[in-house]
């Protein structure tokens, strides 16, 4: 079993950000119009490798983090796995959003409501479920921050 130190390492080795997650979609112009157009994401950039057989779009609300869709150009079948579990998003009001994304016809998997279960600290998040073009798992949860 592998173990880990508990002394900090010294400044300037650890990972500071995180830069994007990935995710493979079928079809890139469906992704990228379901992120920009439903979700009100940017596409910040977009990057074609012929020699790899790839493009890759990179998606988000700044530039500091964002989703970047993998389309291969070879068509191939995408399974999710048991170890993706969802994207989280966070929306200032849930049924306001809920309410849009179900008028451009997204499919509102679990409607807004309370988690089911409360965290030790006695917080509730309200949350929904949508999915993307590709399935992905895509939760929205109320930002109560302000």
């Amino acid at each position: 079993m592998q173990t880990y130190s508990a002394s900090p390492p010294k400044t300037g080795l650890l990972p500071t950000t995180i830069l994007h997650t990935m995710i493979r979609v079928r079809d890139l112009d469906r992704s990228v119009a379901f992120y920009r157009d439903a979700l009100g994401m940017t596409e910040f950039r977009r990057e074609d490798y012929p020699e790899g057989q790839f493009t890759l779009s990179f998606m988000g609300y700044s530039k500091a983090t964002t989703i970047e869709l993998t389309y291969n150009y070879a068509p191939v079948e995408y399974t999710h796995g048991s170890g993706f579990g969802h994207i989280a998003l966070a929306v200032s009001n849930i049924n306001a959003a809920c309410e849009r994304l179900t008028s451009m016809g997204v499919e509102i998997s679990r409607q807004p409501g309370p988690m089911t279960y409360r965290a030790s600290n006695g917080n509730r998040d309200v949350i929904a479920f949508i999915s993307d073009p590709d399935g992905y798992q895509i939760e929205l949860i109320e930002d109560s921050r302000g």
